[in-house]
């Protein structure tokens, strides 16, 4: 496997990203990984990597390039529950300034850099989304359903809100396959709000699969957080796989 930090071009400066590609000229398929709140770090690396085992090229960028290169948070007290809170009202701001719009545009960018690569085959590419990269991966299919086949989103929240502009509304664009892997115990994604998200999908003809995750929380892949599940996350590598692997054919 080869791994590596590249720069990515986008309308609004660089963003720094990483990349995993097994060994060999390729081409090989391209997997859009969307990161957490807790940003670019080593645990989103080791994620990339296990996807990248199974024969795929993939990206996951810094989305909060515009405030600086990762890691931009101390997150040495990440794995106490206690403080989680604190690191994450520090990171707010952050992630409130991926708007629809600079999702989309930071998107297209991320293809394009993949598109580019002699390694990474013709076609679609795979989206895969963590806690907030979820909803974000989620509107990324959405504004470029015909370059994205496939999402697999994992203890995502706000994905259903009161807002005009709610992720869930703008389902009806998706042609790929859709796959949510819900934590029981998630306040940012509610058994009501699951359900809508459930309806608005069964309503716009959307191929899915909806699934709780019984007696998981939120941010449950994460093993650098006391959030960690590793029961929950194996079951998570194996819908994952299994999507990926369908999609292309594998």
């Amino acid at each position: 496997m080869q791994t590596t930090t590249v720069d990515v071009t986008t309308s609004d400066g660089t963003a720094d990203a990483y990349l995993a590609r097994p060994d060999g000229d390729g081409p090989f398929p391209a997997v859009l990984v969307f990161m957490d709140a807790f940003g670019l770090r080593r645990r989103m690396a080791e994620m990339a990597e296990r996807i990248a085992e199974r024969g795929y090229v993939v990206l996951v960028p810094n989305l909060f390039y515009r405030a600086g290169r990762a890691p931009l948070f101390d997150l040495s007290l990440l794995g106490d529950p206690q403080q989680r809170g604190a690191i994450f009202e520090r990171i707010g701001p952050y992630v409130a300034a991926l708007t629809p719009e600079v999702v989309a545009r930071d998107t297209g960018a991320y293809l394009d850099f993949l598109a580019a690569r002699d390694d990474v085959a013709a076609g679609p590419v795979a989206a895969v989304g963590y806690c907030m990269g979820g909803m974000n991966a989620l509107r990324a299919i959405e504004a470029y359903p015909d370059r994205i086949a496939a999402l697999a989103s994992f203890h995502a929240g706000r994905v259903v809100t009161d807002a005009p502009d709610s992720p869930h509304r703008g389902v009806g664009s998706v042609t790929g396959e859709l796959y949510f892997a819900h934590a029981d115990q998630d306040g940012s994604m509610t058994a009501e709000q699951i359900a809508t998200l459930e309806r608005t999908l069964d309503d716009a003809g959307v191929r899915y699969r909806s699934e709780v995750y019984e007696g998981a929380t939120h941010g449950f892949t994460m093993a650098d957080t006391a959030a960690y599940d590793e029961k929950a996350t194996e079951r998570h590598w194996a819908a994952l796989f299994d999507l990926l692997d369908r999609t292309f054919g594998r």
